[in-house]
């Protein structure tokens, strides 16, 4: 009876203890801006070609940004759209965005225009930001918009966004931009400007899209929590010391640059940009600027061992990298390493704020041969520190299978990295999440040591250079062909991006001997973006079906192993090009619904 008193006033004073600002702080990742600041307030905080910036002047530059977005009327939960490359202006708009209450949404570049004018109708972007070499490809996107709400019942003056375009800051053109530019917002913002606390840690920071090639895109909605845990677990993951000089060869577009873009100011490190992955950019980015750390995707594995001897500098340091995407083959690792690189493989989806699982190292491995340690590091892993739980299950019945990394399961995911859900897509959310689980779609076993690997994609999604392609929205695009009967895409090696959409296609008797590869290839081209187009197309009188009439994409994926294509890809230069000014008065002030829709989730 006295310990039963005794448990009872315990647990009253526990209850009493008071919740307050004193012990209690909403998590976002906008605070290692402000503690960069003032700890390494004259570190350097971003290399540009001739432009530095410090910790210090990049706070300012944001507040000052943060206070003309606010000038503008962009209210809590609006969404800033900004199209551009790895840059400072991409940058300070992971903080200066969220600084002004609204959510970021950066726009992969290499999407064509239809994609873009989808994002921007489904997201009802009030800003867009463009950087003055994609100028042509926004006016064409806008161009589609207009023409969309125009047809439509929206007006068009309430839905189109205010463009601001971004010119180069290294150096600046001589030619009339348009109405707004954004070095004049920074200019014009208010210096002393102060955000607004964020009162609760569940609001949108970031949106982004899986997709943008669908006419029902998903957009993934990221938390200030969940950026925040994200951000820390990678740089923790990881083990970046402090001060590391971050080379941005990983699109900032992809994850908000897996994180990392709040991840560098929280280690009071310096942001090296660069506007193209080129190998000559890259090898001179980590040799003047000692480079200690940067991510991507496989591909640039490729572009840096073909490099020209010219384009080559001696890596003096190693230089940590983190990959992700498709598996890299264990030679390929094996190259890359000689030159001087550390590489760290890792496993993540746009859903869970980027990396999820990273096959940390483990010291008895350095014992191996280099063939051995290779194969190790093209595992996915362990799942991150702020993921609650990983595990791979099978569905049916939602049992874990047995760790003796052969028998398959799908790979589920639960933790506060995870997304909010999908952006005015009830219904998609619903199916991600499943009894506490959100559920990947990729097929992978567990080691006996308790690291996954991937070993299929339940989705059928190919992983080309980093980028995501989804094999049934190329099949739809086959379908539209006149000529063609029935169409199947799979995944194919590739010698430069890894994985390629090869199309198995069925044409309709009449075009059997009309019809040749280069026509599919064209009618690609003229409604895909250009990483999504098959590299191969092979015409067949029937596609493998089990009973049902389901395609055996098995048998397909086993005969485009087989099959060989070479890499013809061609390089493509863009020019500075003049934005047409915008009449700024049909720019609606009002919030939109998307306020409520953010809310939601």
């Amino acid at each position: 009876k006295k310990t039963q008193n005794s448990e009872s006033f315990n647990l009253v004073i526990m209850d009493g203890l008071p919740k307050c600002g004193a012990n209690y702080v909403p998590l976002t990742p906008l605070t290692f801006l402000k503690r960069a600041s003032m700890v390494y307030g004259n570190r350097t905080s971003v290399i540009y070609a001739g432009v530095r910036f410090t910790w210090q002047q990049t706070y300012d530059r944001c507040r000052r940004l943060a206070s003309s977005l606010r000038s503008l009327n962009i209210v809590k939960n609006s969404v800033v759209s900004v199209l551009a490359p790895n840059i400072p202006a991409t940058y300070e708009m992971h903080f200066a965005v969220p600084m002004a209450g609204a959510v970021l949404n950066t726009i992969n570049t290499r999407l064509g225009a239809k994609n873009i004018a989808t994002i921007l109708r489904h997201s009802e972007a009030k800003v867009f930001f463009v950087d003055y070499q994609y100028v042509p490809l926004a006016r064409e996107a806008l161009r589609m918009l207009m023409a969309e709400y125009q047809e439509s019942t929206v007006s068009e003056s309430s839905s189109m966004p205010l463009v601001i375009v971004i010119d180069d800051i290294d150096s600046p053109t001589s030619i009339r931009l348009g109405e707004l530019e954004y070095e004049q917002l920074i200019h014009h913002g208010n210096p002393g400007y102060v955000p607004d606390e964020i009162e609760d840690e569940w609001d949108p920071i970031a949106l982004n899209y899986t997709s943008g090639t669908t006419s029902d895109p998903k957009g993934v909605v990221y938390s200030h929590r969940g950026a925040y845990l994200s951000t820390l677990s990678l740089i923790l993951g990881w083990e970046m010391g402090s001060a590391p000089v971050y080379l941005w060869s990983l699109p900032m577009f992809h994850c908000n640059g897996w994180t990392f873009t709040w991840g560098v100011a929280a280690r009071g490190g310096t942001n090296v940009c660069i506007r193209n992955t080129t190998a000559q950019e890259m090898y001179e980015a980590i040799a003047m600027h000692n480079v200690t750390h940067m991510c991507c995707a496989p591909i640039v594995f490729t572009i840096l061992l073909e490099a020209q001897p010219h384009e080559r500098r001696e890596i003096t340091t190693p230089v940590q990298i983190l990959t992700g995407g498709a598996p890299p083959p264990a030679a390929l690792l094996e190259k890359i390493e000689r030159l001087g690189f550390h590489v760290v493989h890792a496993y993540g989806l746009t859903e869970a704020t980027g990396p999820a699982l990273v096959c940390e190292w483990q010291a008895k491995w350095n014992h191996l041969p280099a063939a051995d340690q290779a194969k190790l590091k093209a595992r996915q892993g362990i799942s991150i520190l702020t993921l609650a739980d990983a595990d791979v299950k099978d569905l049916k019945t939602m049992r874990s299978v047995p760790r003796d990394g052969k028998t398959m399961g799908e790979i589920v995911l639960r933790g506060s990295s995870i997304m909010k859900g999908y952006f005015k897509d009830e219904k998609a959310t619903s199916k991600a999440f499943r009894d506490g689980w959100f559920v990947t779609g990729d097929m992978g076993v567990i080691h006996p040591d308790g690291y996954m690997e991937i070993k299929d994609r339940s989705k059928d999604v190919i992983i080309s250079g980093g980028e995501n392609i989804s094999s049934v929205e190329l099949e739809s695009v086959l379908y539209q062909h006149p000529s063609v009967l029935e169409a199947a895409v799979v995944a194919m090696p590739h010698p430069r991006w890894g994985e390629t959409p090869c199309a198995f296609v069925v044409l309709k008797k009449a075009e059997n001997k009309v019809v040749k590869e280069a026509d599919i290839l064209a009618h690609c081209r003229g409604n895909l973006p250009g990483f999504m187009v098959p590299k191969k197309v092979q015409f067949v009188d029937e596609l493998p079906k089990n009973p049902t009439g389901k395609v055996l994409k098995v048998q397909l994926r086993a005969k485009a192993m087989t099959l060989v294509v070479s890499d013809n890809s061609t390089k493509s230069t863009s020019k500075k090009s003049t934005y047409v000014k915008r009449d700024q008065t049909r720019y609606n002030n009002e919030p939109h619904e998307q306020i409520l829709a953010m809310s939601r989730l």
